[in-house]
């Protein structure tokens, strides 16, 4: 078995700009980011003896970046008090979603063909409209959304993480895609309503 070369110092520093922009799509705060990858890159430093090499430098990087995200959204759900209101007492928004569909359950106008997901998340112009896009969302709902689909949470460990049910974790999620969609095919589409 050949031990693992560990990553050299420009090496884990040249990923500090794509550390940043996925910190900056959880947190939606520039400076909390710029704190989490500070600390991402502090603790690859003092740990890169410990680099199996199993994966890439850019893998193990957004590993630790995970870690010390979901460390400082707890931080973050602590220190700031909860907005006034219920997130599920949004008056017409039943009616509204109703307004998407038919009465036998399907879509009304249905989504535009997106093409290949995965081509358009190599899209550099189409991820500066998704982060657009999730930080129009609030921003309780875009964390749930993060936690779930980049961050692959279970909805256990989100209503855990979020002091949610799952219930609301569900109305969250299905929130969050609804608009996302939205956005999407207004601003990256093109197709109006």
């Amino acid at each position: 078995m050949t031990a693992a070369i560990s990553p050299a110092p420009a090496e884990i520093e040249q990923y500090r700009a794509y550390l940043l922009r996925y910190a900056s799509l959880h947190l939606r705060d520039a400076g909390a980011a710029e704190d989490a990858v500070q600390d991402t890159l502090i603790a690859a430093l003092e740990g890169r003896d410990r680099f199996s090499g199993k994966s890439s430098v850019k893998t193990w990087l957004t590993g630790i970046l995970k870690h010390k995200l979901i460390d400082q959204m707890r931080r973050q759900s602590r220190e700031q008090p909860l907005v006034s209101g219920n997130d599920d007492s949004d008056y017409g928004e039943a009616d509204a979603v109703d307004a998407l569909f038919l009465d036998d359950g399907h879509w009304r106008h249905p989504p535009a063909n997106w093409g290949d997901p995965d081509t358009a998340l190599q899209n550099k112009a189409f991820l500066e409209v998704f982060e657009l896009c999730a930080k129009g969302m609030p921003a309780k709902i875009a964390r749930a959304f993060m936690m779930r689909e980049v961050m692959e949470m279970t909805t256990e460990e989100i209503c855990k993480e979020l002091e949610i049910s799952t219930t609301n974790c569900w109305v969250m999620l299905h929130r969050a895609r609804l608009s996302l969609r939205e956005c999407l095919e207004i601003k990256w589409f093109g197709k109006q309503r």
